[in-house]
């Protein structure tokens, strides 16, 4: 097994982000389209949150169960700063593996975006760790 392995090389580089004027809608969209659970929010390449398919679940079952009926509600009264997560864990792209996959261990969150200073360079998730893991045996 490889050790010391940095997160820089098994992270999404230049992941698909979204930014505060985007629709809710438009938000779920980009998540279907590029098959990820988490789309950092970004203010030009400034990290200043994450939106998850959780998140936008949980308030889209507050609007019904017709997708066009709750994306249309959800457009309309709520906006990204509403439903994204802020205050975030990050880490670096000199931080190990297996650093990354104590703080998935330890937490209840399921993707660490990768910063340099404030600057999104990428971002991992746990399933990137099993993949990793996978690919050592």
């Amino acid at each position: 097994m490889r050790r010391n392995e940095p997160v820089s090389k098994i992270m999404t580089r230049s992941p698909q982000t979204v930014h505060h004027g985007m629709l809710l809608s438009e938000v779920r969209a980009l998540m279907a389209e590029h098959r990820c659970h988490h789309m950092p929010v970004v203010s030009g390449t400034k990290l200043v949150g994450l939106i998850s398919s959780t998140d936008l679940l949980r308030i889209s079952y507050e609007h019904g169960q017709d997708t066009k009926h709750a994306n249309a509600v959800m457009d309309h009264t709520r906006s990204i700063d509403d439903v994204m997560q802020e205050g975030l864990v990050t880490i670096g792209p000199k931080t190990t593996v297996r650093q990354a996959a104590e703080m998935f261990s330890k937490n209840w969150f399921h993707a660490l975006p990768v910063v340099d200073g404030e600057d999104l360079v990428g971002i991992i998730t746990t399933t990137d760790i099993v993949n990793y893991l996978l690919e050592q045996y």
